[in-house]
């Protein structure tokens, strides 16, 4: 991906790189974390966020290879640059016991099949559902915002044993959500770098 880093961005990652040292990270989780910083301003994620870097690097080759990129909000979509996304919550209906997030997850579910990144920003409850289905995601990005049902939310994935982010805390939300998902867009694969 040829991405040209506007200058601002660039002394943005200097100031941050003055407050934190981020190289005893391994390569995929220091550009998740350093980019979750970077949207939000917030140091904290550095210890917040949980993550394996051998799960990254599965997620990172199958982004590469063009596995589908599903969301629970457009908001998440529309911080994704460079990739199609799928939402579907303009489709999905609230019932009784299922919140339009949840039936969302459940119609991209039927829509892409396994393998598929999921990117959750918003709704705890799309997580929840997302945990019911055999989805067999190449990542889910679990990093919904909220006092009701975001941490448990998150707790649930870690322990669910998929390959995951999440946050230990109630923070999240759509730009960090979609921060993690682009720090591996970005990161260039095996054949960028020997360019």
């Amino acid at each position: 991906m040829n991405r040209v880093v506007h200058p601002i961005e660039e002394e943005s990652y200097r100031r941050l790189r003055a407050r934190l040292d981020t190289s005893h990270f391994p390569p995929l989780t220091r550009a998740v974390v350093e980019r979750v910083i970077h949207s939000a301003a917030d140091l904290d994620y550095a210890t917040d966020l949980v993550m394996a870097e051998a799960d990254l690097e599965k997620a990172h080759a199958a982004l590469h290879a063009g596995a589908p990129v599903v969301v629970d909000v457009a908001m998440v979509g529309a911080g994704i640059t460079r990739r199609e996304t799928v939402c579907r919550l303009g489709d999905a209906e609230s019932g009784p016991g299922l919140t339009r997030s949840a039936h969302a997850i459940r119609l991209a579910h039927e829509q892409v099949g396994p393998g598929a990144l999921w990117v959750i920003g918003n709704a705890p409850t799309a997580l929840e559902e997302l945990l019911t289905l055999d989805a067999d995601p190449a990542l889910v990005i679990g990093l919904p915002v909220g006092f009701v049902g975001a941490v448990e939310s998150k707790a649930a994935l870690r322990e669910s044993g998929l390959p995951a982010v999440s946050n230990v805390s109630e923070k999240g939300g759509s730009a960090v959500a979609a921060a993690a998902l682009n720090a591996l867009l970005y990161h260039p694969t095996s054949a960028e770098e020997k360019l």
